[in-house]
């Protein structure tokens, strides 16, 4: 979180700027060919998210999504549970600062 403050005659400003969050995710399970990256791609966008998902050649799949972390925790409890005909075996998560490299979410 950065601080930012300016003095001046008359009065003193304070503002914190919030700095969002980056999220990658690999979901390991039976979650090609079963409508989760569309999945995926709706819960981002209506938690006002950023990034991607992807298919691996591994079977499993990569989500890149950038916001505040109340969201992407949402998306991480979505993610666990996945779209019917999905199983989820396990969502490994790595958090970093946001990169700010994406201007939607979307699949691939």
């Amino acid at each position: 979180m950065g601080i930012t403050g300016a003095f001046s005659r008359k009065s003193f400003r304070f503002s914190v700027i919030t700095m969002g969050e980056r999220l990658e995710v690999t979901v390991k399970g039976r979650v090609q060919g079963v409508g989760f990256r569309n999945f995926v791609q709706r819960q981002a966008t209506s938690l006002g998210l950023k990034g991607h998902a992807k298919n691996l050649p591994n079977g499993n799949v990569e989500v890149i999504a950038e916001g505040s972390s109340e969201n992407l925790e949402k998306l991480v409890a979505a993610l666990r549970k996945g779209p019917a005909f999905s199983r989820v075996d396990e969502v490994k998560a790595i958090w970093s600062k946001e990169g700010g490299s994406f201007k939607d979410f979307s699949y691939g």
